[in-house]
């Protein structure tokens, strides 16, 4: 439902939203703007989007993993007790409406940037839905060594699965799972340059929310509208069973 319904609000509620209302408030802001900087070089108008969308989006991605006041309207996009190209698009719908670089990306089109956006955007999509999918169409570089050089440069630059897989993995204390990092979207570089990449070339065995398994699953609605409505789920820790063995998890601190 989750996975659903995520879909249905990019499509049908973000886009109009945020498209229509960054059109606006730039009109407001600045009325001659309108294709004002439609002249500018092709590549500095993509260079523009990958600073105020890219990496806009990788500080509000890492800023969600940081404050606990933002972590409970980008928990629904992790707590999928798996990994596949279905959660691409699953988060809480304030943590789209209040992404800084949608509507960034929004006043670049009303400069003049739209033609750019198109490539730009068809490029993200492409690489983001890769780096969820189960195809792991990356373990291809990692079982021939006379690719592993390209493989260097490749889990540097974008996403990949194996990277973006670890900051959805259940645990991080396997020397794969890493969930304080690996924020990125497009560009892996952004983790590099701000020192929250880690890249093994592994998947992890499982995934989703240790407090998931210990409390139960959170009522979607909570999830998905939070905070409009806040969690009533018990608070005693359960045992649970993974992968026919029964475990109990340590607690995971809220990110």
């Amino acid at each position: 439902m989750l996975d659903g319904l995520s879909l249905l609000q990019s499509i049908a509620v973000i886009g109009p939203i945020i498209s229509i209302g960054s059109a606006a408030l730039a009109g407001w802001i600045w009325p001659a703007g309108r294709n004002a900087l439609a002249d500018t070089p092709l590549w500095l108008q993509f260079i523009a989007f990958l600073l105020l969308d890219d990496l806009v989006q990788y500080w509000w991605h890492r800023s969600a993993h940081t404050f606990k006041a933002m972590w409970p309207l980008h928990r629904v996009h992790h707590a999928a007790p798996y990994m596949g190209i279905k959660i691409w698009l699953r988060n809480s719908l304030f943590y789209y409406l209040l992404m800084p670089n949608l509507w960034l990306s929004g006043a670049l089109i009303f400069v003049g940037f739209g033609k750019v956006y198109v490539a730009y955007h068809l490029l993200k999509i492409v690489v983001t839905a890769a780096a969820h999918s189960e195809l792991r169409w990356d373990s291809f570089l990692y079982r021939h060594a006379w690719l592993h050089p390209l493989a260097w440069v490749i889990e540097r630059t974008i996403s990949t699965p194996a990277t973006h897989f670890a900051h959805h993995a259940l645990h991080d204390n396997d020397g794969i799972g890493h969930y304080k990092g690996n924020f990125s979207n497009l560009l892996f570089l952004w983790d590099v340059l701000f020192g929250t990449a880690v890249i093994t070339r592994r998947y992890p065995p499982a995934f989703g929310l240790e407090e998931d398994y210990e409390h139960g699953t959170e009522k979607w609605y909570v999830q998905w509208l939070y905070p409009i409505f806040r969690t009533s789920r018990g608070k005693q820790p359960a045992q649970v069973n993974l992968n026919d063995k029964e475990i109990q998890h340590e607690p995971r601190a809220a990110q």
